[in-house]
């Protein structure tokens, strides 16, 4: 039978799953799937967390590529990445 060892693509994919499966994020990422771009205040009024409990989820999910973020005036907007992992969650989380 064949091996199937812990390797660092097996490590990154845990925590892609794991950052994700996370109840307020689940629902982040599905208001980011159905809008274009959000600005954080929009998005903490939407989930009903602080801005600053919804800054830490979005910065977390940036920094493993699920979301960018660009400044827009003095508020950060956030949009998802659509690569193939963001589309096959999207499938699993919001449908």
């Amino acid at each position: 039978m064949k091996t199937y060892p812990i390797t660092k693509k097996v490590k990154q994919q845990a925590q892609l799953l794991a950052l994700a499966g996370e109840p307020t994020r689940i629902r982040i990422l599905c208001l980011l799937f159905e809008n274009p771009e959000a600005c954080v205040n929009e998005i903490a009024d939407a989930v009903g967390c602080s801005i600053a409990a919804t800054s830490h989820h979005l910065q977390a999910m940036k920094e493993h590529g699920l979301v960018t973020s660009e400044r827009c005036g003095q508020t950060i907007c956030y949009k998802f990445v659509p690569n193939a992992f963001a589309k096959k969650l999207k499938s699993i989380i919001c449908e």
